[in-house]
């Protein structure tokens, strides 16, 4: 799979000065961890799963999560289970299906041993479990299980916590709670793909919802815990981890209250103003500008309840053809002594060594998402890759 790869390779050609690489689920976990992208969930109840998830393949999507925990009743987890299990083995009939990388949210630890034993040979479609509500006490036995389930399987499997807890929010424990699951996921590093926040748990300790033209950066206690997330996990030399943005919540607007936050100019530029319009009216302009500030705060991908966010949230990871010179530049062995240098587009500063990790995520992220032609931005590729 690649992300992008649902559109024509024609237009592809005409989009991407270098285009996405290619991966699939056996690649290295460090180009997985940045391939997630947009991680779409599903309640594990739908009835024709197996063809929702090759659709949404199709589509474009490159990670699902399969959900037993919130987004389904108490009273309905057998059934989902069994229902799981059952969409699992139909995918496996289907050889040459392109197919996501695929999850499991589970409830509790039991489920991860139990659900890999009960699909048999289908697992090999699976690539590992969402963990909810993640503290060292809470999520040692999940990684525990994980790591049981992989041993008697004989297929690899990665485990991504969802950073979620009350603990995690309540400012007397969070440094404590962090630090216990730092603990906790580095004893079993090989094994986390991704930490995942889980932002509308820590509203509802508080009784919060953000609107739909405000971010999860505008609510100062949620901005607050994501700060201190990427602080102490997503740390850029070498101890840290993926942390993915949080779910938008929103897919269509009825009333606002704030201007719309979409410039008019680059769809004017790209005679794309009937594209702008229904940004704005499914809500989309407020999840562009989380989005940009998911980057701006060191977060990579994103949480997506709805289709229709997969596609900005990649869209919006493509390197520019600016940042991928700036990148280069930094990168260049004989730059390995430092320095300062103008930047190629003559606009900015380039330090060389402050500026190194980020041209060294920029990079991995070239890799994952393709680099723009110069004359592209997101409006061109948000319109190639609506279906038409």
């Amino acid at each position: 799979m690649r992300h992008f790869g649902h559109i024509a390779p024609e237009v592809r050609q005409r989009l991407f000065f270098q285009e996405p690489c290619e991966f699939d689920a056996d690649s290295p976990a460090r180009l997985l961890a940045a391939a997630l992208g947009a991680t779409l969930y599903s309640p594990a109840t739908r009835p024709h799963l197996a063809d929702d998830i090759v659709k949404q393949a199709g589509r474009g999507v490159v990670s699902m999560v399969l959900c037993l925990e919130d987004s389904i009743g108490d009273e309905d987890v057998p059934a989902a289970e069994e229902n799981l299990v059952r969409q699992f083995t139909e995918l496996a009939a289907r050889p040459d299906t392109e197919l996501p990388l695929l999850f499991v949210r589970v409830r509790v630890p039991e489920q991860i041993p139990d659900l890999v034993r009960r699909m048999g040979p289908a697992v090999r479609l699976l690539s590992g479990f969402v963990m909810p509500k993640f503290t060292e006490e809470r999520g040692m036995p999940f990684l525990e299980a994980l790591s049981d389930a992989e041993t008697a399987s004989g297929h690899r499997l990665f485990g991504m916590p969802v950073l979620e807890s009350p603990e995690l929010l309540y400012r007397e424990s969070r440094v404590e709670t962090l630090e216990g699951i730092s603990r906790a996921v580095d004893k079993y590093r090989d094994r986390v793909l991704a930490l995942r926040l889980g932002v509308t748990d820590f509203c509802s300790s508080y009784g919060l919802r953000r609107a739909s033209d405000m971010t999860a950066y505008d609510v100062q206690i949620v901005a607050n815990v994501i700060g201190d997330v990427v602080n102490m996990l997503g740390r850029a030399d070498g101890t840290g981890f993926t942390v993915t943005g949080p779910v938008w919540e929103y897919f269509r607007v009825q009333e606002r209250m704030f201007k719309p936050q979409l410039r008019r100019s680059p769809f004017l530029e790209g005679q794309a103003e009937e594209l702008r319009e229904a940004l704005i009216e499914h809500a989309m302009d407020g999840l562009l500008r989380e989005i940009a500030l998911d980057q701006a705060n060191g977060l990579m991908g994103k949480t997506c309840i709805h289709p229709s966010h997969v596609l900005p949230v990649h869209a919006l990871s493509v390197v520019s053809h600016e940042e991928f010179c700036d990148a280069q530049d930094i990168l260049r062995p004989e730059r390995g002594g430092g320095g300062v240098l103008r930047s190629a587009y003559t606009n900015k500063m380039n330090e060389v060594k402050p500026h190194r990790a980020w041209a060294e995520r920029t990079m991995l992220r070239a890799e994952i998402f393709g680099v723009a032609r110069e004359d592209v931005g997101f409006v061109e590729l948000l319109a190639a890759g609506i279906p038409g």
